[in-house]
């Protein structure tokens, strides 16, 4: 492999954008694999992509490290990301060696300049791996609250250090630098730092006054993405995991295929689905959660197969796969689809039901079939200062989880089933609908749907959200009256899961996941501008004539 550092392209208004280039060691000519990055091209590799027979073309984006530039985080409306793009991609289909076929990898950010470069149809642009990214960053975030952990962390270890570093200020000016010291105990500083709007600049740097606009304006898109998608005009691989935050419920999928700019596009583009997080897709297991041998899944040879068939013309069977292969948890099996969701999926409810004492596994909530039941209401107290606590580790990325250690918490409502007799799958986005009420003007109410193992594992299936204020809609902000019961619908993440005989299927409710999200304060001025916590009792009603229920996309079970 040869190795170029700091290759110089010349963007249209005159900055320039340094990459790191690898090419194979024969003749060629290749095509070429661009992957354009805010993380730092130094030290990463793509030597199975060059022996694979590609030019490999890594570039920091504008105003990153090598590059030259400012700056423009993905909150700010107008950027040069497009632009920037189209010219890296036309640029590189003339590197010497180059078959003039381009293709554009990467995850994450990475995928998000990649739609962006689409959406421009750069001439030399002929397919695209943009794996893991959410249409809007509304999605990214949650519907009115902040992934908090996640996103905090991110500036502070991520992106911050190399702004300090290019504007020659004193702090960490290295990745490594910044993680060692979250790490020391200013990680849990600044994930309980409050107000938001507080925060000093260096947790933002330049981009503090982007951040801050967001938060004002919570309700503002600046990614919209899906429209990129419906100017693409090539097709797009995309590889997405259950409880990765960035799957976006498979928007971009379903964008692209319904409303791609051309029939390649819309035709040809393909999603795998597999158990996993953002940062380890083809992982088997989690801890003590294992989903067996075959769900091992190697990325990167199924990129190289994706571009072999698009710019070498291979004839490898990618034109043959199904245009949507997802992982059925709980069976531990993969199954090809012809859509997402699969339109074969049935409504089929479970109404909560108790005699008022649902609070942890061991009271008696349940969730049951049967639509009769009497009104009866199940309460806890949610307390900002002591919220629910994520179970995702120091990594703070969403990753499957046993529940049993919040077990004893009584601010969690448990509404759970009997042991199966059959197999149940679960299949596309579970939707809960309930009737609450709370003391507060504003508060938050999770709910987590979680297969119980017939040895307790509690194992969560799939995760949603409200913040009260911002139930009818994020532009349609609502405060509560306290006392007032109000009906709110959840729709939940996407999932595939299969209860299986013996299991039992759970519903837990309650008003805090952190880090992973803020707290809501339960007071009605703006979260992101006050510091003040105050506690909320929260009840959630059921039965008589306000049934809550949760609807699952069942997908009956192929006969025998």
């Amino acid at each position: 492999m040869k190795t170029e550092r700091n290759v110089p392209a010349e963007m249209r208004d005159g900055t320039i954008l340094r990459a790191d280039i690898f090419r194979p060691n024969g003749r060629g000519p290749y095509p070429v694999l661009v992957m354009r990055t805010p993380y730092n091209k130094k030290g990463r590799r793509f030597e199975r992509y060059v022996d694979a027979g590609y030019i490999v073309v890594c570039q920091d984006a504008r105003g990153r490290f090598q590059s030259d530039g400012e700056w423009e985080s993905f909150v700010r409306f107008d950027t040069h990301d497009a632009e920037d793009g189209y010219d890296t991609v036309e640029w590189a289909a003339k590197l010497p060696g180059s078959t003039g076929k381009v293709g554009t990898f990467g995850s994450s950010y990475n995928a998000f300049l990649q739609w962006r470069t689409a959406s421009l149809r750069p001439p030399s642009l002929v397919a695209m791996a943009a794996i893991s990214i959410t249409a809007k960053y509304t999605d990214l975030e949650g519907p009115g609250a902040i992934r908090l952990g996640r996103r905090l962390k991110w500036w502070f270890t991520s992106m911050t250090p190399d702004l300090r570093r290019k504007h020659g200020r004193e702090g960490n000016h290295s990745k490594a630098a910044a993680l060692r010291q979250w790490n020391a105990g200013d990680g849990k500083k600044w994930l309980n730092f409050l107000p938001w709007s507080d925060l000093p600049q260096e947790a933002f740097e330049e981009e503090t006054e982007a951040v801050q606009h967001w938060m004002r304006h919570p309700h503002f898109d600046p990614w919209q993405l899906d429209a990129d998608a419906r100017n693409t005009a090539v097709p797009n691989f995309d590889i997405l995991g259950w409880y990765d935050h960035c799957n976006g419920d498979m928007a971009m999928f379903q964008e692209i295929r319904s409303n791609g700019r051309t029939k390649t596009a819309r035709h040809d583009s393909q999603l795998i689905v597999g158990p996993w997080s953002h940062h380890a897709r083809g992982q088997a297991g989690y801890g003590n959660i294992r989903f067996g041998s075959k769900a091992s899944f190697d990325l990167d040879a199924a990129q190289i197969r994706w571009f072999d068939y698009w710019l070498k013309g291979k004839r490898n069977g990618v034109d043959a796969d199904s245009p949507v292969r997802i992982f059925i948890m709980g069976d531990n099996q993969w199954r090809d689809e012809a859509e997402w969701p699969p339109k074969r999926a049935e409504s089929f409810a479970l109404n909560l039901t108790s005699s008022g004492n649902a609070n942890t596994p061991r009271g008696d909530g349940q969730l049951t079939a049967e639509k009769a039941s009497p009104a009866a209401a199940d309460s806890y107290v949610y307390d900002p200062r002591k919220p629910v606590p994520s179970l995702h580790g120091p990594a703070l990325f969403t990753i499957p989880t046993d529940q049993r250690p919040l077990s004893k918490r009584k601010d969690i409502l448990v509404y759970q089933t009997e042991p199966l007799t059959e197999r149940i799958e679960v299949t596309g986005n579970p939707v809960v609908e309930f009737h609450a009420e709370s003391s507060a003007a504003d508060t938050d109410f999770f709910v987590r749907l979680i297969d119980v193992a017939p040895n307790g594992m509690a194992r969560d299936v799939s995760l949603g959200m409200v913040r009260a204020r911002y139930r009818n809609g994020l532009d349609k902000p609502r405060l509560l009256k306290p006392g007032q019961i109000v009906k709110y619908t959840i729709r939940m993440g996407p999932t595939a899961n299969a209860f299986r005989p013996g299991h039992r299927i759970r519903l837990d409710i309650s008003s805090s996941d952190f880090p992973n999200y803020d707290r809501n304060h339960n007071t009605a001025v703006d979260q992101n501008s006050d510091a003040e916590l105050v506690s909320a009792t929260q009840t959630i009603h059921h039965g008589g004539r306000r049934s809550s229920r949760i609807l699952l996309p069942r997908v009956p079970n192929e006969a025998t």
